[in-house]
């Protein structure tokens, strides 16, 4: 996937400045974005600010964290199961 130009503390910076009353085609115009991708923005960071932010990173570190211990697990518990079943 493709990464932004732009930081996720810029890209909430643009949709204030939509929310402060300039026109959606001007804020493109001037960051040399498409409107889709403003409105993908607007659909994903709406209304976060920059604490909000840095919550769902660390949110989703820490699912990615607890994801990997979950599949550490299973696969050790199926890695017993097998030994288990083999030995009889």
């Amino acid at each position: 996937m493709k990464t932004s130009k732009f930081s996720e503390s810029q890209i909430v910076g643009i949709l204030r400045e939509q929310e402060s009353g300039v026109k959606v085609a001007e804020i493109c115009r001037q960051h040399g974005i498409s409107q889709a991708t403003f409105y993908k923005w607007r659909s994903r960071y709406g209304g976060m600010d920059a604490s909000m932010l840095k919550r769902v990173k660390e949110l989703e570190q820490e699912n990615a964290r607890l994801k990997k211990m979950y599949a550490d697990v299973q696969l050790e518990a199926h890695a017993m199961k097998e030994a288990l079943t083999k030995k009889w």
